[in-house]
């Protein structure tokens, strides 16, 4: 592992003995479950883990864990950090610094990613409108506060500069507008669930019966919980889960512009 896989795994270790000590249901995702499965461990080339808890409990988790506990801290989109525009939460590492490249360059430590997962309902084809309802405003959340990239098509960076030029809009009122949408049709009534910030975007819904019966695997020296039906979520998610994609796309997905694992981000304040 990189000497930045040997912190997340720490980081990952700590918070599943949490979160099973608190009888809080939790779920690897997307590239953290991929990893599992495939690599009994990181993506090689990966650099963060994803985790995903249903709404029921990511909502106990945030009323009891507070906003520290020893050198983790909680960051929620229900925190007053305007540079916090996230819909989702993230657990950091205080001991480390990391700066993300954004519109407005966000410094904290290296984190965890922890993710709501949220009802859409008994009907696939309501759960797609209500899916819709919540990525058209995640996705112009996104264009406000993400970075102009040069690798990035050119009508994509000027759809960016357009989305922050439209006034009166105010990026963390509408972060929590987001949530409030994407947590409004309950959990435990639905048939259909989803990661609404998720990365895959309307791939992401899934039958809940693939997440009701938690189920641990090996990662890296650890065991942590994913979904029993395993290999329909991630073929769902990324089709041919089992192939190693090609060599050109195997990089890390993060824009980071500094990280020090050794310097605590709150140094100077």
């Amino acid at each position: 592992m990189t000497e930045m896989q040997t912190k997340l795994l720490e980081m990952l270790k700590w918070l599943t003995e949490y979160l099973e000590g608190n009888g809080i249901r939790y779920y690897a995702v997307g590239g953290t479950l991929l990893g599992a499965i495939r690599h009994k461990g990181f993506i090689p080339w990966d650099d963060d883990v994803d985790i995903a808890i249903p709404r029921p409990d990511y909502d106990r988790l945030i009323n009891i864990f507070g906003n520290r506990i020893g050198k983790y801290v909680l960051e929620t989109p229900y925190q007053n950090n305007n540079d916090f525009l996230y819909t989702f939460s993230k657990l950091y590492d205080t001991s480390t610094t990391l700066i993300e490249k954004q519109k407005k360059n966000v410094k904290r430590g290296i984190y965890i990613d922890i993710f709501p997962l949220d009802g859409l309902g008994t009907d696939y084809e309501k759960a797609i409108k209500a899916f819709k309802k919540v990525d058209q405003k995640n996705m112009f959340l996104m264009t406000r506060t993400c970075a102009i990239r040069k690798q990035r098509k050119w009508y994509k960076n000027v759809a960016i500069i357009l989305s922050r030029i439209i006034p009166f809009i105010n990026n963390k009122k509408l972060s929590l507008k987001i949530d409030s949408l994407a947590s409004a049709i309950l959990y435990d009534d639905s048939t259909y669930i989803a990661n609404l910030n998720g990365a895959y975007r309307e791939r992401e819904i899934v039958k809940k019966e693939l997440f009701e019966m938690p189920t641990k695997y090996q990662f890296e020296t650890i065991n942590i919980y994913g979904p029993s039906h395993y290999d329909e979520y991630l073929t769902q998610i990324y089709h041919d889960w089992k192939s190693l994609p090609p060599i050109e796309k195997r990089g890390k997905q993060h824009d980071y512009l500094l990280i020090d694992l050794k310097k605590s981000y709150l140094d100077g304040e």
